[in-house]
């Protein structure tokens, strides 16, 4: 798929929570804070706002990002949604193991372990 040819280039964004926007922003993104409550309504303005290629969205906000704005994104090619997992996942009371857990989300993602 490529972009529409019109002269000016897509934007980046990651819709997160204001703990996990911090190491975003250290990183250079773009981040557009929301809480649960306030994040659906977010990434619609992102969606419809026409600036953005790709969103990225913490899974602790919308936990399905694509089928939350399905309706939405109906005939459209940007923005491209990316759930991202969620870093407060992996040190919440319910995870006993947070090196476990980010060792899952690798396996999982790319396919194997990675050992350092």
């Amino acid at each position: 798929m490529t972009a529409p040819k019109t002269g000016r280039s897509h934007r980046v964004a990651i819709l997160a929570d204001s703990e996990t926007a911090t190491g975003y922003r250290l990183a250079g993104a773009e981040v557009i804070e929301a809480t649960p409550e306030t994040a659906q309504a977010a990434l619609e303005r992102l969606i419809t706002d026409g600036r953005h290629g790709l969103v990225a969205v913490d899974g602790g906000l919308i936990a399905d990002p694509i089928g939350s704005t399905a309706r939405l994104m109906r005939g459209r090619d940007l923005p491209i949604l990316l759930p991202l997992p969620s870093l407060s996942d992996a040190f919440s009371e319910d995870t006993v193991d947070a090196k476990a857990y980010m060792g899952r989300l690798v396996r999982e993602t790319v396919g194997f372990d990675i050992k350092l």
